[in-house]
C-alpha cells in the first residue's frame, strides 16, 4: 500500500520522503523476521519494538505527505497501520513473559 501511494509523490521526493516511507514500511516485517531468527525472546522483543518504531515512522511520513498535499489521507492505510500496531503489541506482550530462549 505504501509503495502504491508513494509512486504518486513528486519526482523530487524520490530520494526523500518516497524512499524514507518505503524503507520504513519494509523495515516493519524485516525486523520481525530478524528478531524471530535470534536466539532469545528478549532479542525478539527488542526487534518487535524496532518494528513498532518503523510503523510510527511510516504513519508520520504519510501524515507529512498529506500535509504537503502529495497524497490524501488514506483510511485503508490507516486501518492497516492500526491492525499491524495491535499485532505488534500482542506479540510484544506474549514474549515479554517468556523464558529467555525461544
Amino acid at each position: 500500500m505504501v509503495y502504491r501511494l508513494t509512486s504518486r509523490f513528486p519526482r523530487e521526493e524520490i530520494y526523500g520522503l518516497t524512499a524514507q516511507a518505503r524503507k520504513s514500511a519494509v523495515s516493519i516485517p524485516s525486523n520481525i523476521a530478524e528478531g524471530a531468527a535470534r536466539n532469545t525472546a528478549r532479542e525478539f522483543h527488542h526487534f518487535l519494538g524496532v518494528s513498532a518504531g518503523s510503523l510510527a515512522e511510516v504513519e508520520t511520513q504519510l501524515e507529512l505527505a498529506a500535509q504537503l498535499e502529495y497524497a490524501k489521507r488514506d483510511a485503508a492505510i490507516a486501518q492497516q497501520a492500526q491492525k499491524v500496531g495491535k499485532l505488534l503489541t500482542g506479540l510484544r506482550r506474549s514474549c515479554a513473559g517468556r523464558p529467555n530462549s525461544i
